[in-house]
C-alpha cells in the first residue's frame, strides 16, 4: 500500500512498510524510511507506483479550470477528496484525487486552507479583491520591464521625471521604478547615477552634486516661510564713532565692523561693532524659529543658502552708509596696547565704509608695514593702530607666528558656458595670516572671549567652542579652548549666518537690559539647540568642501592641467600645492608626511567627484610642514 502525505508544505508519496494504526512506517521514493502519523495520510493507494502519483497528477491538474473549481465547490469547508468526487462526477482514482489536491493547493486566492487536505472556498469579495492586486502586479511587471528596457536603450521612462531626485539620492525599493533602475543596473553593470547620467536625468554635474545636499536639507525648497517682519529697536543711542568693516568683495552678511578713537595719551578706544538681529527678533518669533531651523548660513563656491531672508539681513548688515542696531564692544587700550577695560553697549552705529580685501591688501600687507611704506588711503592710521594691536594680542595668546596654512577663494562666472557646464571657475591662492586676516581674527577672538566671560560670570549659559587634546566640540560651559590659548570661547561675532551667534546675543541682551533669558541654567532646549547646530554646522561644512572639491576638478578639465604638484599627507593621500585639493594617488613610494611629489592627472569624473592621479616623480621635502588645523571664526 502506497500514502501521499504533506511534510514542510510539499506534498510526497511513499510505501507502507508498518501499520501500527496511528503511526505508520514509511520508505519514501528517495530511499528514506520515516515515521508518519496515521492522521498525516491525505491519500492511500495501490496504483500508480509512489514515484509516479504527484507527476501524472501534475499533468492532471493543468487540464482543471480553477475558476470552474471555485463555481461548484460547497459553500462551507470540505476536503479534496469530496470536490475530487464532484468535480469528476464518480469516485475519483487516486491520480484525478491527487490532481484536485494540488489545484486547490496551488491557488491560495480562490481557496484558503482549513488543515491537511481541507479548503474553504474564498468569498467572492475577497476573491475579486485578490485578483485585481494579481492583475496591478501583472500590469506592474510589464510595467517594470519595459521600463528596464527604456533604461537600457538609454532613454528615460516617462514615470521616472517626478521621481528623480528620490531615484537618484533615496530610492524607495518598494516603488516599481526603483525595481526598474535596480534590474537595468545589474543588467548594464552600471551604477544608478551612471545610468540615469546616461539616459539624460542628469544634465548638469553640478546641479546633481547641489541636489544631493538639498534633498537632504531643504527637501521643501530654499525659500522662506512667511514671516512677521523684525522690530526695529526704538530709543537706541547712537555711537559717535566712524566704523569700518573689512570683507572680501563678495559678503554681504556684514556681521562686524571696527572704529577706533585716539587719545591724547597715545592710547585709543577700540570698539568692535557687532551686527545685532538679535533686538529685532527672539526664539519665539518666526525669524528666530527660521533661524532654528536652518542653524546656519550654507556657503559654496558661487552661491550660498542664507540663514535669514535677504530683507532682514539687508536690515541688519553693516552695510556702509547705515545707521546699524549693534552690540559694540569697546577697548580702552593704553599707549603700550595693553587692554584696560572693556565695556559693552548695545547702540546704533553709523557705518562709513566697507573695505574690501582686494583693494586694500596691495597697500596694507606684510611688506609694506614692515617698510612703513603703507600708502594713503581712508582709515590706513587706523589699521595700522588695529594691527599693532593684533601683533600684541596674537603674541600674549602664545600663537604668533603660527599662520602657515593657506585660503582660496572660488569665483564662478556663471555666464560662461563651458564643455563641462555652466560657470568658468577661477581659483585664486590667499596666503592666511596676512595682516588683515590677524588683525580681524584676533579682534573676533577678544570678542567671543570676553563676551564668553560675561555670560560666564553672570553663571548664565551660552554656545561655546571648546577644544582639549586636540578635539573640538560645542558645549554650553565655558571651557579652554587650547588650540586659541584661551579661556573660553563663544561664538558670538557672525549673529546674521549663525545660529550659535545668534543665541549667546540674545543671552548678552538679556543680560545688558536685567531680563530673563531666553534659555535660563541647564535649559534642556539649549542642550538641543547645541546638538542640532554642531551637526547640521559639520554638514554644511562638509558640504562645502566636497563642492570645492568638484570645482578643483572643474577648473582641470576646464584648464586642461594633466600634472600637478602635491604634498604627501599618509600613505597614498596627498594634497595638491595649489589648489584645496586632496586625491589618492597610485603607485606611490612610501614617503615621509610633506614630502613634494609630482602627479600625472587623467580620467577626471564629474560625475563620481573623482579623478585618477597617478605618481610620476620625487621632488624632495616639503619646503614647510604640512599643518591640519580647525578654522575658528
Amino acid at each position: 500500500m502506497n500514502v501521499l502525505f504533506e511534510e514542510d508544505g510539499a506534498f510526497k508519496t511513499g510505501t507502507i512498510v508498518a501499520d501500527h494504526d496511528s503511526s505508520l512506517q514509511v520508505d519514501t521514493s528517495t530511499g528514506k524510511r520515516i515515521k508518519l502519523k496515521a492522521a498525516h495520510v491525505l491519500l492511500r493507494f495501490e496504483q500508480p507506483a509512489p514515484d509516479e502519483l504527484l507527476a501524472q497528477a501534475e499533468s492532471e491538474m493543468a487540464g482543471i479550470d480553477t475558476e470552474f473549481l471555485w463555481e461548484v465547490a460547497p459553500e462551507g469547508e470540505f476536503d479534496f477528496a469530496e470536490m475530487a468526487t464532484e468535480y469528476v462526477g464518480h469516485t475519483p482514482n487516486p491520480v484525478e484525487a491527487a490532481a484536485v489536491l494540488l489545484k486547490l493547493h496551488a491557488a491560495p486566492i480562490y481557496f484558503h486552507r482549513k488543515g491537511k487536505g481541507r479548503f474553504r472556498r474564498a468569498p467572492p469579495e475577497i476573491l475579486q479583491a485578490a485578483l485585481a492586486g494579481l492583475e496591478k502586479k501583472r500590469q506592474q511587471a510589464l510595467a517594470i520591464e519595459r521600463m528596464v528596457e527604456e533604461l537600457k536603450a538609454g532613454q528615460l521612462p516617462a514615470e521616472f521625471a517626478p521621481l528623480l531626485p528620490e531615484l537618484l539620492y533615496k530610492p524607495d525599493r518598494n516603488k516599481p521604478e526603483t525595481k526598474a533602475l535596480e534590474a537595468a543596473c545589474a543588467a548594464t553593470h552600471e551604477t544608478a547615477e551612471r545610468l540615469l547620467f546616461r539616459c539624460g536625468a542628469i544634465p548638469d554635474t553640478h546641479d546633481y552634486h547641489l541636489g544631493r545636499f538639498l534633498f537632504e536639507h531643504f527637501r521643501s525648497g530654499t525659500g522662506f516661510p512667511p514671516y512677521a517682519p523684525a522690530v526695529a529697536p526704538a530709543d537706541l543711542p547712537t555711537a559717535p564713532v566712524r566704523a569700518f568693516s573689512i570683507d572680501d568683495a563678495h559678503t554681504t552678511e556684514i556681521d562686524d565692523a571696527f572704529s577706533v578713537e585716539q587719545k591724547p595719551d597715545g592710547g585709543m578706544r577700540v570698539g568692535i561693532h557687532i551686527a545685532a538681529p538679535g533686538l529685532g527678533f527672539g526664539p519665539d518669533a518666526d525669524l528666530g524659529k527660521i533661524a532654528r531651523q536652518r542653524l546656519s548660513t550654507v556657503y559654496m563656491p558661487g552661491n550660498k543658502i542664507t540663514m535669514l531672508p535677504e530683507d532682514v539681513i539687508n536690515a541688519h548688515t553693516l552695510a556702509a552708509g547705515q545707521d546699524v542696531p549693534a552690540l559694540s564692544l569697546y577697548l580702552d587700550i593704553a599707549p603700550d596696547l595693553r587692554i584696560l577695560a572693556h565695556e559693552t553697549r548695545i547702540e546704533h552705529v553709523p557705518v562709513a565704509a566697507n573695505l574690501r580685501h582686494h583693494d586694500i591688501e596691495p597697500k596694507f600687507n606684510a611688506e609694506t608695514l614692515a617698510a612703513g611704506t603703507v600708502p594713503e588711503f581712508e582709515f590706513r592710521d587706523e589699521l595700522v593702530r588695529l594691527w599693532e594691536l593684533a601683533t600684541v594680542l596674537e603674541a600674549g595668546r602664545g600663537k604668533a607666528g603660527q599662520q602657515n596654512r593657506k585660503d582660496y577663494t572660488f569665483r564662478i562666472d556663471w555666464e560662461v558656458e563651458t564643455p563641462q557646464g555652466p560657470g568658468r571657475v577661477t581659483i585664486e591662492e590667499r596666503p592666511r595670516g596676512s595682516p588683515l586676516d590677524t588683525l580681524v581674527a584676533e579682534l573676533m577672538i577678544v570678542a567671543n572671549t570676553t563676551w564668553g566671560a560675561l555670560l560666564r560670570d553672570a553663571k548664565l549659559p551660552g554656545m561655546y567652542r571648546a577644544q582639549t587634546a586636540g578635539k573640538a566640540r560645542m558645549t554650553t560651559v565655558a571651557t579652554p579652548h587650547e588650540g586659541l590659548g584661551v579661556d573660553c570661547y563663544a561664538w558670538s561675532t557672525s549673529p546674521l549666518r549663525r545660529f550659535a551667534d545668534l543665541v549667546n546675543q540674545w543671552q548678552l541682551i538679556a543680560l545688558l537690559r536685567n531680563e530673563k533669558p531666553p534659555y535660563p541654567p541647564k535649559s534642556a532646549e539649549l542642550m538641543a539647540v547645541l546638538r542640532d547646530f554642531e551637526l547640521t554646522y559639520a554638514s554644511y561644512a562638509e558640504f562645502q568642501r566636497q563642492m570645492e572639491h568638484y570645482w578643483c576638478l572643474r577648473w582641470l578639465l576646464q584648464e586642461e592641467v594633466n600634472e600637478v604638484t602635491a604634498q604627501v599627507l599618509k600613505e597614498n593621500i596627498v594634497r595638491c600645492e595649489t589648489l584645496p585639493l586632496i586625491l589618492r594617488a597610485s603607485g606611490m613610494l612610501t614617503l615621509e608626511r610633506g614630502t613634494r611629489v609630482r602627479l600625472a592627472i587623467a580620467d577626471v569624473d564629474l560625475l563620481a567627484a573623482e579623478a585618477k592621479a597617478t605618481f610620476v616623480e620625487l621632488l624632495g621635502p616639503a619646503p614647510e610642514a604640512v599643518e591640519e588645523e580647525e578654522g575658528e571664526g
